[in-house]
């Protein structure tokens, strides 16, 4: 199933500076609640919520076969665990492989990956929501 890409960069920097970040070794995850789902869901065919996603993978995995091959992968380990247990609807997901994802095993990643989602509480069973972990956090101060 394709899913919808983020496509506006400044979405990706709104999600890094105020979403909730859980990482491990092959993989950062971060999420943010997206404003726009209402409209979405009423341009959406099926009139269902949905996530948009956006896999952004660095110049320090390698060059551009790494790359591809690293969000490749984040990208089916998300399907997997999106077709398995199911994710929230309605939020903004940012996927980070690290260097780590490109020369690992899919399943490895899809373990990562469900670790770090099942820490946020992204995924459907789960009552709480990714908003209570950002609000656990404490704030910096400079």
């Amino acid at each position: 199933m394709k899913f919808t890409a983020i496509s506006e960069s400044h979405l990706y920097g709104k999600v890094y500076r105020n979403g909730a970040r859980k990482s491990s070794a092959s993989l950062s995850v971060c999420v943010l609640r997206d404003k726009h789902a209402g409209m979405l869901k009423k341009q959406h065919p099926e009139k269902k919520q949905i996530n948009r996603i956006g896999i952004s993978a660095s110049k320090k995995i390698g060059g551009a076969v790494q790359r591809n091959r690293a969000k490749r992968v984040v990208r089916e380990a998300y399907r997997q665990i999106e077709r398995e247990d199911g994710i929230k609807t309605g939020w903004l997901i940012v996927l980070t492989p690290y260097a780590a994802a490109a020369n690992v095993k899919m399943q490895d990643v899809k373990r990562d990956l469900h670790y770090c989602l099942s820490r946020l509480h992204m995924l459907a069973g789960d009552p709480s929501s990714p908003a209570d972990v950002r609000a656990k956090k404490p704030h910096k101060t400079k």
